[in-house]
């Protein structure tokens, strides 16, 4: 009873966009099938123009079945080897992406250590981390590939880097929020036992932080997967997600963009799910509820 609670809002949700979409591919195709017709000399009906606008080879915005259909094929019709198949493109995005993802958790993990434990390097780090987020990463990741190219670095890197840039601060922010969580009451009671530094943050202050970190890693991991496919725009790159986007512009291939689209958005969906797989493990191994 409870689950049909849940699942019929979001099925009446899903299908109301759904319907919406349908409904404006039909219009935005419309006006190419009404021009090929007016150029033969002929006039098109609605019931004639409904099918022709949900079936065009390149459309202005593809319909549900043909983004399905499309994600279908680039997932099942090639093999996993190929350079045509959705699924390498996602492992060669993936591999950028966890590696990012594992240097800005790393960075952020250790700059909320120093900045909780330090008030001046809370004063001076802070605020240039904040400032970091306001450069457009448009802007810079193009910045970034030309010079690591230029000093011969190419490959997985400059876009791990590129993830790691956005993914470094949700971690920062919400580890230094859950370090600083302990009232002083509690750093009361465990100076009261003679507990140093050490054991403060061991035992107290790092599994307080816990809720907050991985609620900042689901954020941190889909940033790092934006990160990676922003990298792969501008580094003529002719693998992953990213360079499957550019190609597709190139060609006026509109089913195959939204195709990668969906296959970035599945692919960040079981990441965020890995993660709150992981944290309700933990969590629940310390006895705290997830």
């Amino acid at each position: 009873m409870r689950r049909s609670g849940v699942l019929i809002p979001v099925l009446t949700v899903l299908l109301v966009i759904v319907a919406l979409w349908y409904l404006a591919a039909i219009r935005m195709n419309a006006t190419w099938e009404r021009d090929q017709a007016a150029r033969a000399g002929t006039q098109v009906t609605l019931s004639q123009l409904i099918p022709l606008t949900l079936t065009q080879d390149r459309p202005v915005l593809p319909a549900p079945h043909q983004v399905a259909l499309g994600l279908w094929e680039g997932v099942t019709g090639q093999a996993v080897t190929s350079r045509r198949s959705l699924v390498w493109h996602a492992w060669v995005t993936l591999s950028a992406t966890l590696a990012g993802f594992a240097i800005g958790t790393g960075a952020g993990i250790l700059l909320a250590v120093g900045i909780t434990h330090s008030r001046s390097m809370d004063q001076s780090v802070m605020p240039w981390a904040v400032a970091s987020q306001t450069v457009p990463i448009l802007a810079i990741a193009p910045m970034v590939i030309v010079v690591l190219a230029s000093a011969g670095v190419t490959g997985l890197l400059p876009k791990a880097i590129i993830a790691a840039w956005l993914s470094f601060f949700p971690v920062l922010v919400g580890m230094v929020k859950g370090l600083r969580t302990p009232d002083a009451m509690q750093l009361d009671l465990m100076r009261s036992w003679s507990a140093g530094r050490p054991q403060v943050f061991a035992r107290l202050r790092l599994p307080s932080s816990l809720p907050y970190l991985f609620a900042s890693l689901k954020v941190a991991i889909a940033a790092a997967l934006v990160g990676t496919i922003v990298a792969e725009l501008p580094s003529g790159a002719t693998a992953g997600l990213g360079a499957r986007l550019l190609s597709g512009s190139y060609y006026g291939q509109t089913v195959q963009i939204w195709s990668a689209l969906f296959m970035a958005a599945i692919l960040a969906g079981l990441l965020v799910a890995l993660i709150a797989l992981i944290e309700r493990r933990v969590l629940a191994r310390m006895g705290l509820s997830a």
